[in-house]
């Protein structure tokens, strides 16, 4: 039986790493010459605690066991830190409670710190006026950049997977890719993993959908001179997650925001904290929806991500020197993925917002049945 992947993003890897391991023969074409979209534009987090209980929170788990499995077996740098929510007023540190009391029976990872705790944890967390923290050990960090260069490599080597990278695909019907350069590839299964390119292939059935593109905002420091612990987030990133969507307390916080920092929620910021292997931080994010984005970044974005930074993280060195946005698709509401089937044999996978790295590797197992059929 034989497979075809478009796409060579996060989500296309995990699906073609899937199918593989249910014994089919894959190709995984890709219009690049290597991934350069959101799959390499982002924190490199593997983030189980934005997810909330039950099925999603199970596919992250799922996820991280494979990126470790992965990351040990590739020799992808890979650094399992934890995480630290940060909590400075009243209403964040209640819903750090709340969340806590409603899911630590289901994750053993999870503790609620007093403040001469979190200094354990991470090294740059501001302490002056922390009321609450909540540790999760769930957390995992790669670097996409490499993570993405190095992964076709391996599942070539260990899976059989062919690549063909620098080749467009530009029509897809049942048992058929047409490319660019004139051939037909022929599959039983396809699979499409096309990210935010919604024009190419199957145009009326993505318009259709209400998936969208979000743009963001991010940036990178220079190293740092030490290791500084768990990824770090604050008040902020509990507006964010749906993990902590259906708290009661939330309701409080945001309208907090929605009175104080307008800004931060008409932008779609939250700030999160991670370091590479090389010491680096990278920092974000910001979060505009719509299907047209203009190509330009806004400077005064990237300072009030700075500016929020600096109530809760104080980094040795914060100088920038990169910056970058990136774009991805994301489904309307509380769908957590699209999956569609627009003929027989064909799957168009796509829309997993920005949890792409934390959920890909346990979706595609979810997604496709023991006979490689996605369902």
């Amino acid at each position: 039986m034989k497979a075809i992947v478009i796409g060579a993003g996060i989500v296309g890897l995990a699906t073609a790493r899937a199918l593989a391991s249910r014994g089919y023969s894959v190709t995984v074409i890709e219009r690049s010459r290597q991934a350069a979209g959101a799959s390499v534009r982002n924190f490199g987090m593997i983030w189980p605690v934005g997810q909330p209980a039950g099925p999603l929170y199970a596919t992250a788990m799922r996820s991280r066991a494979i990126w470790k499995e992965i990351c040990t077996e590739a020799g992808i740098w890979h650094q399992e830190n934890g995480s630290l929510h940060l909590a400075y007023h009243d209403d964040e540190q209640a819903v750090l409670e709340e969340f806590f009391a409603a899911n630590h029976a289901d994750r053993p990872s999870l503790a609620l710190l007093p403040k001469h705790q979190v200094r354990d944890k991470s090294s740059v967390a501001v302490l002056e006026g922390l009321q609450a923290a909540l540790w999760s050990s769930d957390e995992l960090i790669v670097d996409p950049r490499e993570a993405l260069l190095k992964l076709p490599a391996f599942l070539a080597e260990k899976y059989g997977i062919t690549f063909q990278f620098g080749v467009a695909a530009t029509r897809v019907r049942s048992g058929e890719v047409h490319t660019a350069d004139g051939h037909v590839h022929e599959a039983n299964t396809i699979v499409i993993c096309s990210g935010q390119d919604f024009e190419t292939l199957y145009p009326a059935v993505l318009a259709q959908s209400g998936i969208t593109r979000c743009k963001l905002q991010m940036m990178r420091t220079q190293a740092q001179p030490a290791n500084i612990g768990a990824s770090l987030c604050a008040g902020l990133t509990l507006t964010h997650y749906k993990s902590f969507a259906t708290l009661p307390s939330r309701a409080a916080l945001v309208n907090r925001f929605e009175k104080e920092s307008p800004e931060y929620l008409r932008h779609g910021i939250h700030v999160l904290v991670s370091q590479n292997q090389a010491g680096e931080i990278t920092l974000g994010d910001t979060h505009e929806y719509g299907l047209h984005h203009d190509p330009f970044d806004r400077t005064d974005l990237n300072q009030l991500v700075l500016r929020y930074l600096e109530t809760f993280c104080l980094l040795p060195n914060s100088e920038i020197q990169e910056s970058w946005h990136g774009l991805y698709a994301k489904m309307p509401g509380d769908h957590a993925w699209f999956l569609h089937h627009p003929e027989p044999g064909v799957t168009i996978l796509n829309g997993l917002g920005g949890a792409g790295m934390t959920l890909s590797f346990g979706m595609a197992e979810t997604c496709l049945s023991p006979d490689g059929t996605a369902s």
